[in-house]
């Protein structure tokens, strides 16, 4: 690699057509032709030498992007696994309340939880040129997704733009990206506590999809709980799955036929908490009278069922406010996106509780 091409990879700046040009040594004009930006036809070997160099230098070739992330109305890309989920509808929610109170535009996009599309979306809006691109919910732990990810927060930076996550763990190393977490495992270590507390020892447990951030956090929560309380924890008693409805009614019918003999359910999340609570009724069992059932988020949804369930409350909303002003204050301390803008990586965590409510009675041998 040239000397010119490291100095234009390590400067904060963002790259320009000039630089393109200076390194595949030819004109601008030249650039612009290979670029589609005019008709002329174009050598096949400097038309390779060209797009070699602007994938070197990771050139964000949009005119319009590059105009909307140095100038007029901002905008911030939501992006989230589905757009029908609750605690992300509340993330988007506070992310989009915040931005209409500064004049700002927001886009939102879903991912159907293929981290591939996810890293196609990210790409495209970095090309669009918006403010932030904020991205809602866990991740998959990946070595692959994680250096990928960390390559294209470096890369909305450098084109004035930032990454935002949102419940999810930061990534690893100096990476310019502002994280806005939630104490995702001190929230199942209370929730556990509590069951355990109630005098609960056989709990089957649904903590997630395997290899998604949010599932491990959640899992070694209720794990260390039973570490704390001197309970031996049962991996027979862990069912993995999607966070849906469906997941809860299944896996509470197969624990019943394989692994009967608990007396709590630990859902993942509310709406497993609610497809578990249906299944326990389908086989004559009452909720919290035979089987205590806790959730996790405290999403309207768990004020409403009957009874009223237990749960771990996430400040969703305030996180997705969080996430649009650090935006917004980077963008303020610097003036514009410029050279001398922040790229420090910044990690933001907000606390959880437990909402007490009517899911929950000491098993009947306590009673």
């Amino acid at each position: 690699m040239s000397e010119r091409k490291k100095g234009v990879t390590r400067s904060k700046r963002r790259v320009t057509i000039r630089d393109v040009a200076k390194e595949a040594e030819v004109s601008v004009a030249t650039v612009s032709r290979v670029l589609g930006v005019s008709n002329y036809p174009v050598a096949a070997a400097t038309r390779s030498r060209v797009m070699k160099v602007v994938r070197d230098l990771d050139y964000v070739t949009n005119a319009h992007a590059r105009s909307l992330a140095g100038g007029g109305t901002p905008t911030v890309a939501i992006l989230m696994n589905n757009i029908t989920g609750a605690a992300f509808a509340h993330v988007a929610k506070g992310v989009e309340g915040a931005a209409t109170l500064r004049g700002w535009l927001s886009l939102v996009g879903t991912t159907g939880e293929d981290p591939e599309r996810e890293l196609a979306l990210v790409n495209l809006m970095r090309q669009q040129g918006v403010a932030a691109v904020v991205l809602l919910g866990g991740a998959y732990d990946r070595t692959e997704y994680q250096t990928r990810m960390s390559r294209f927060a470096r890369s909305l930076d450098a084109a004035g733009s930032h990454l935002v996550l949102v419940g999810r763990p930061p990534l690893e190393g100096d990476v310019p990206a502002t994280t806005v977490d939630y104490d995702n495992e001190a929230g199942a270590y209370a929730m556990a506590s509590h069951l355990l507390s109630a005098g609960h020892r056989r709990i089957l447990v649904l903590p997630g999809a395997a290899g998604l951030t949010t599932a491990q956090g959640r899992l070694a929560g209720a794990r260390r709980a039973f570490e704390a309380y001197g309970v031996p924890f049962d991996p027979g008693l862990v069912r993995r799955g999607s966070y849906d409805y469906e997941h809860g009614y299944a896996a509470v019918q197969q624990a019943l036929a394989r692994t009967p003999g608990f007396t709590a359910v630990l859902a993942g999340t509310d709406v497993v908490a609610a497809g578990a609570m249906q299944a326990l009724r389908s086989v004559g069992l009452k909720v919290p009278d035979d089987v205590s059932v806790v959730g996790y988020d405290d999403i309207p949804l768990a004020s409403q069922l009957t009874p009223g369930l237990t749960t771990v409350h996430v400040p969703y909303e305030e996180m997705g406010r969080v996430a649009l002003r650090a935006v917004a204050d980077r963008r303020a301390a610097s003036g514009l996106a410029g050279p001398e803008r922040p790229a420090e990586a910044e990690h933001l965590i907000l606390g959880t509780h437990v909402v007490v409510r009517d899911s929950v009675r000491p098993p009947r041998t306590l009673r």
